[in-house]
């Protein structure tokens, strides 16, 4: 088993070219149908029923796991043993006759423009780490960069003088991204003010944003600055990196900006992921017209 996962993964990475955060979500999905098969005593990829997977997903769905994260299983597991059967390692595939998850589409959560405000007047520009937070969180606004995009940034990406960021998302797929002004503003004063103090020839490799040891930020490290400055700014819905990514194009969208210039803004290979914002733009309107109509 483990010598075909390892082959599966590898033509994953080199062949799909899909981004290590997604592939390691794949392998952990087919790990752990592996690992609940042999607690069957199932050894062998060939013993393995649709009634053995519909059994997991049963115990998958009993402890809590949502529609998003049951229709991610069933996708990794269809895409494993497909590359199975189609190199005949197995006889039969026994994801042939399970019926994909219908995944719900939950709206994300969204700041209003006064949010955003409260949050990006919150680090201190005086300081040096509060200087760097303040760039962070200005250029997720300004451009609904993913965090893996931000944390991964270098300086020869940021292109002041064409006004945009170039960004490699998932997939390495490279997309250019406009910056604002402010954006702009802010990124400079960190780079002359700040990020030389937090250099580190050795350590750096020309990453954007620093610790204060020199190297690149952690995917956590930008969740806690930026639930930090929400708690800071008096923000009480719950906030996470992406909802500045879902704010940045709802605000778009409200504004009137195109969908597919949205979509290319966010690097989303399908229109119909930007399309969720559509409907968070009615769902805006419609409480707008609850707050004020007379007889809403």
């Amino acid at each position: 088993m483990e010598e075909f996962l390892k082959e599966y993964l590898t033509i994953l990475r080199f062949e799909k070219n899909l981004s290590d955060n997604t592939i390691k979500s794949y392998e952990n999905d087919i790990r752990h149908l592996l690992t609940f098969c042999s607690s069957q005593q199932i050894t062998d990829l060939n013993n393995i029923k649709a009634n053995n997977i519909s059994e997991y997903f049963e115990i998958e769905r009993n402890k809590g796991k949502d529609s998003a994260t049951s229709a991610r299983y069933m996708s990794s597991l269809k895409g494993f043993f497909g590359f199975l059967e189609d190199n005949s390692y197995i006889e039969n595939n026994p994801t042939d006759k399970l019926m994909s998850v219908k995944k719900s589409r939950k709206l994300p959560s969204v700041l209003s423009f006064e949010e955003i405000e409260r949050i990006l007047n919150v680090p201190n520009t005086d300081d040096l780490t509060g200087l760097r937070d303040k760039a962070i969180l200005e250029l997720f606004y300004s451009s609904g960069l993913r965090v893996s995009e931000l944390i991964n940034l270098k300086i020869n990406d940021l292109l002041f003088i064409d006004e945009v960021v170039r960004v490699f998302g998932k997939g390495s797929k490279e997309r250019i991204v406009p910056l604002g002004s402010s954006a702009i503003h802010w990124l400079n004063e960190y780079l002359k003010r700040s990020r030389p103090s937090l250099e580190k020839k050795s350590r750096s490799q020309n990453y954007v944003f620093l610790n204060k040891r020199g190297t690149k930020l952690s995917r956590m490290w930008i969740w806690k600055i930026v639930t930090q400055c929400s708690k800071e700014a008096g923000i009480t819905k719950e906030i996470h990196p992406h909802t500045f990514r879902h704010s940045f194009a709802t605000h778009l969208l409200e504004g009137g900006a195109d969908l597919r210039a949205v979509q290319e803004m966010l690097g989303h290979a399908d229109i119909s992921t930007t399309q969720i914002y559509t409907h968070i733009d009615r769902e805006y309107i419609k409480q707008v017209h609850r707050d004020h109509h007379p007889r809403g």
